[in-house]
């Protein structure tokens, strides 16, 4: 992959006013498993295949999972056309706060987008933390243990997978750059509109409670403040954010963004006059064609 030598840190203004290591769960020895499911999405009508994943001893059947989907963890894995592929790979984790899975506008929503690149996507279903910071750690570092051993066969460069997050699975995702070992670590990472931090000051609430509940340690809270966690091995970041989010404070954005400055960690950082919260990929979102360039540069960088 192409290393950039220049840190990009931009700010978009279309306005005239600015708005440790971690334990995880024992894989069991077989990863590449059958395919579970065939089928056509409903709405982009893209066939996948979901893999379920072995981090926990029985896995329900996916289509009998009904607490929120949240105890059947599993990778739903689409694949571009051979004459397009680019052997660059995705895994994008949906935000929810901790407590459920945004899985349409925030995950499957993307697979064409990626796809028509070339870019494979998988969206993982993961399971919440319930009490276990632990958790959904273990089935990150699970999904890409899959896509590794199945890099061969889904001709995928295991040097260029990446890490897609939205609010707290962009917690997820920079808990994943920031914490795992470096030769775990994804080639790059999308924020869209992360939770960064455990700092109550400005943090999402339910996120932190739900990750590490109601009373954790400074030492716990620490922890998991991703900013505090990056160093020269945390791989280039493209994050977006708008400035009117009143759920996410953009301060996470920024302060994440500036970690990776001062470990010079390419970064492009793009915050908007307006958009809210949780516009994923949406064409609703005000500045969507602009927010698609970006990212589209972006990724030809690489």
């Amino acid at each position: 992959m192409k290393q950039l030598t220049l840190i990009s840190l931009l700010f978009c203004i279309y306005t005239t006013s600015l708005i440790s290591q971690e334990t995880v769960f024992p894989l069991k020895d077989q990863l590449k498993t059958d395919k579970l499911i065939i089928d056509q999405s409903q709405t982009d009508q893209l066939s996948f295949t979901d893999y379920p994943l072995n981090t926990v001893a029985d896995t329900p059947a996916i289509n009998e999972e009904t607490d929120r989907g949240m105890n059947a963890p599993s990778l739903r894995v689409y694949l571009p056309s051979p004459e397009k592929a680019t052997g660059r790979m995705v895994i994008v984790l949906p935000g929810g706060g901790y407590s459920g899975l945004a899985v349409f506008h925030e995950g499957y929503d993307w697979a064409a987008y990626f796809l028509n690149k070339g870019i494979a996507i998988g969206v993982l279903k993961y399971r919440m933390p319930q009490g276990d910071h632990k958790t959904p750690f273990a089935d990150v570092k699970a999904a890409f243990d899959l896509v590794k051993l199945n890099a061969a066969e889904w001709k995928i460069n295991p040097e260029d997978i990446g890490i897609m997050g939205s609010s707290a699975g962009g917690h997820l995702a920079s808990t994943f750059t920031t914490h795992a070992d470096v030769e775990d670590k994804p080639a790059f990472q999308i924020l869209l509109y992360p939770v960064i931090t455990m700092d109550e000051s400005f943090t999402h609430y339910g996120s932190r409670k739900n990750l590490l509940g109601e009373n954790p340690s400074q030492e716990l809270v620490d922890r998991f403040s991703n900013e505090k966690r990056v160093d020269e091995f945390t791989p280039p970041a493209f994050i977006i954010f708008a400035a009117d989010d009143n759920v996410v404070p953009p301060l996470n954005g920024l302060k994440f963004t500036d970690a990776l400055i001062d470990n010079n960690v390419p970064v492009t950082f793009m915050l908007y006059p307006t958009g809210g919260h949780g516009f994923g990929n949406r064409n609703s979102f005000l500045y969507y064609e602009q927010f698609m360039k970006e990212l589209d540069k972006w990724l030809e960088e690489l």
